[in-house]
């Protein structure tokens, strides 16, 4: 029996938001909103979507002694995730710089401060969180090394999922444990590099399972995504039309939602249908952890 339906290895950050009518070019500077600042990072979200759901869910992060420390631990436990593996102290907090124009989309800079004090040692420490997940999920916006090392300390039995944001080549051993790779138009091209000789994303998800995970998710906006666990076996999951305000964490929603499902037991495509509704209604409302669903709240989408 598990205690924990996702655990969520990853950034914590604090967004700071500021709406501009247009990004500002090289050179260039533009007046924007007043400033907001909210409880983010890539980790922190995906843990703060999961546990809306209803997912029992815990998070394994690290976040500075500081106001945005926090800020960021009490959003956490306000939204029910269990805090016990967020280490505290060694750098001030990540920062994510965030501008976000009239049609929802968004410009981001990070800083990641504590989060790239995210260790090896730190994820070998939390073996009884590992033994007691279910599914776990991580990002690109700690330490590569330490994704390696979640990957050498699942528990028989659980699913890995990863989102390689920010995108960089990744090692086999990464690659292989993925189920499923969730990326988006740049992510695959990244990961993909000289091999992405196609324009076409079903393609994309072929050439990304030949490098040897046991599953993809390619996710394209407002066209929806699709799902492959075999290069036979492609299949398409349409969006939810929705008028977007901001997108911001709208790709943490969707992963988390995503990696839940499939702990509970869903398919590839009906878990990636059901994530599909999730990111939908995080996008219709400001900010990131701000914006995510209850359960009921998507069911009535």
């Amino acid at each position: 029996m598990y205690d924990y339906d996702l655990l969520v290895v990853g950034s914590a950050n604090a967004d700071l938001v500021v709406g501009v009518e247009r990004r500002p070019g090289p050179g260039e500077t533009v007046l924007g909103s007043d400033l907001a600042v909210h409880p983010g990072g890539k980790g922190a979200n995906q843990a703060v979507a999961a546990a809306r759901l209803g997912a029992r869910t815990a998070l394994l992060a690290r976040v500075g002694d500081d106001g945005h420390g926090r800020l960021l631990l009490d959003s956490q436990r306000t939204a029910g995730v269990d805090t016990v593996g967020v280490l505290v102290g060694g750098a001030p907090t990540g920062v994510a710089l965030i501008t976000v124009d009239p049609s929802g989309d968004n410009s981001i800079v990070v800083s990641p401060g504590a989060n790239g004090r995210l260790t090896p040692g730190d994820v070998r420490a939390a073996a009884s969180l590992f033994h007691a997940s279910r599914v776990v999920s991580t990002q690109l916006e700690i330490p590569l090394e330490t994704v390696v090392e979640v990957v050498r300390n699942l528990a028989p039995g659980s699913r890995f999922v990863l989102n390689p944001s920010p995108p960089r080549p990744l090692p086999t051993e990464v690659l292989a444990a993925c189920d499923p790779l969730i990326v988006n138009e740049h992510e695959a091209k990244v990961i993909l590099g000289d091999a992405c000789v196609s324009d076409v994303p079903e393609d994309w998800a072929r050439l990304l399972l030949a490098k040897g995970p046991r599953s993809v998710v390619v996710t394209l906006g407002a066209e929806g995504s699709l799902v492959a666990s075999s290069p036979g076996d492609v299949t398409r999951v349409a969006s939810v039309k929705v008028d977007a305000v901001d997108t911001t964490g709208a790709g943490d929603a969707f992963t988390a939602a995503l990696a839940f499902r499939l702990g509970a037991g869903a398919s590839l495509a009906e878990a990636a249908s059901y994530a599909s509704r999730v990111g939908a209604v995080a996008v219709t409302r400001q900010g990131a952890q701000d914006s995510f669903p209850t359960a009921e709240e998507v069911e009535s989408l």
